[in-house]
C-alpha cells in the first residue's frame, strides 16, 4: 500500500536545487500521491504548483491564499485569478486558508478574517474542499467555519489543539491533518487527539520542507519521512502499519474527491 502525503510544499525554494531528484526518490520510497499546496499568486507558489501537477502524474495540487499573504486579495482581480487556477484539472482543494495570530496583527486580524470568509465563500460556490490553517487562532477559526456548517468540508491542517477542539471540527465534517509533530516525545496533546479521533477522519501530511519527524527532526522534510508518522499512528491506534497506510490513503482520496485509480 502506497503513502498519501496530503499536504506538501515542494514549490518551496528549499527544493529548488534538487526538486526532481527528491520527487523521484520519494516515489521510489513508496509515496504514491502528493497534494502540493500553493499559498500565493504574487509569489508564484500557486503557478509552480499547477506546473508540478502537469509534470508529475502522482502530484495533485491545492490553491489558496495563506493568511500571511491575504493583502494580495485586496486586489479584487486576484479572486478571479484564484478561481481560474481552481478550475485546473488536478487542483483538488482550496487552501491553505485560515487565520494565523502567531505574529500579532501581521497581517491585521480583521483583514485575515475578511479574506478567510471570502475564500470559504468561493469554496462553497465551487463545491471544493478546503485546507484550513489555524495557528494560535482556534476560537476565531471555529467561529468562522461554523458560519459555513454543512456547506463546506476539508482538512484542518497541522492540527495543534486538543481533543475538545478536535471534536468541534470533526462534528463540522472536517478531517484532522497529522504530521511530524506526532513523533515528538512532548506531543502529548496531539497523541490524545489521534487516539480520540475516528480512524476514518485522519489524514497524514508532511508540510515539507517543514515539520520533520523524529528521527530526522531539524533536517529538511520530505514525503519519505511519513513512514515515521504512520508508525506512530499505527501504534496509537493499535493497528498494523499497513492498515494505517490503507486508511489514510482512502481518507485523503475521499476528502479530495480524487477519481484516479490509486495504488
Amino acid at each position: 500500500m502506497y503513502i498519501f502525503d496530503t499536504h506538501a510544499h515542494y514549490d518551496d525554494e528549499r527544493f529548488d536545487r534538487d526538486r526532481k531528484e527528491v520527487l523521484k526518490m520519494v516515489r521510489e520510497q513508496g509515496v504514491g500521491r502528493i497534494v502540493n499546496v500553493g499559498t500565493s499568486l504574487a509569489l508564484g507558489s500557486i503557478q509552480k504548483t499547477i506546473a508540478m501537477t502537469e509534470e508529475y502524474e502522482f502530484v495533485y495540487g491545492a490553491a489558496g491564499i495563506h493568511p500571511e499573504y491575504v493583502m494580495e486579495l485586496e486586489n479584487k482581480e486576484y479572486y478571479a485569478k484564484l478561481e481560474n487556477c481552481l478550475q485546473k484539472e488536478k487542483i483538488v482543494a482550496l487552501g491553505e486558508i485560515g487565520l494565523d495570530y502567531h505574529y500579532e496583527d501581521n497581517p491585521a486580524r480583521k483583514l485575515q478574517k475578511k479574506h478567510f470568509e471570502g475564500q470559504l465563500e468561493l469554496a462553497e460556490r465551487l463545491k471544493m474542499p478546503v485546507i484550513l490553517h489555524s495557528r494560535d487562532a482556534v476560537e476565531d477559526t471555529l467561529n468562522v467555519v461554523k458560519l459555513y456548517a454543512g456547506k463546506i468540508q476539508g482538512i484542518i491542517h497541522c492540527f495543534s489543539y486538543g481533543p475538545e477542539m478536535a471534536r468541534e471540527f470533526l462534528n463540522l465534517g472536517f478531517y484532522i491533518g497529522i504530521g511530524g509533530v506526532l513523533t515528538f516525545k512532548n506531543a502529548k496533546k496531539l497523541k490524545e487527539v489521534v487516539k480520540y479521533a475516528p480512524l476514518d477522519r485522519l489524514v497524514i501530511e508532511t508540510d515539507c520542507p517543514y515539520m520533520t519527524p523524529e528521527p530526522n527532526r531539524g533536517k529538511r522534510n520530505d514525503s519519505g519521512n511519513l513512514v515515521y508518522v504512520i508508525r506512530e499512528l499505527a501504534f496509537l491506534k493499535g493497528i498494523t502499519e499497513n492498515e494505517a497506510r490503507k486508511a489514510v490513503w482512502e481518507n485523503g482520496t475521499q476528502i479530495y474527491k480524487i477519481k484516479a485509480e490509486g495504488q
